[in-house]
């Protein structure tokens, strides 16, 4: 199997945190050095493992708070 690297830019919130110390978490993320984007998922404490997770672009990640906005509401989240 290949060698996945992940390069955490920016930690953006940490949505839950488990009683194993795992943490979903929002993050930019450069795989194998590529263009950063949007990424939740479940890190360890020394983030040295990763759990499975999901990888926006910036537009999907846009459509994604459309879909929230409009099952939430519109004042739950403002786009810039």
């Amino acid at each position: 199997m290949a060698n996945i690297t992940a390069d955490i830019k920016e930690h953006i919130i940490t949505l839950s945190e488990g009683s194993s110390g795992w943490k979903k978490e929002l993050c930019l993320v450069s795989w194998n050095g590529t263009v950063p984007k949007y990424d939740i998922r479940d890190w360890s404490e020394d983030y040295q493992k990763c759990g499975k997770g999901i990888t926006l672009t910036e537009n999907e990640a846009r459509e994604l708070i459309k879909g929230l906005q409009s099952v939430l509401g519109n004042d739950t989240l403002a786009l810039k």
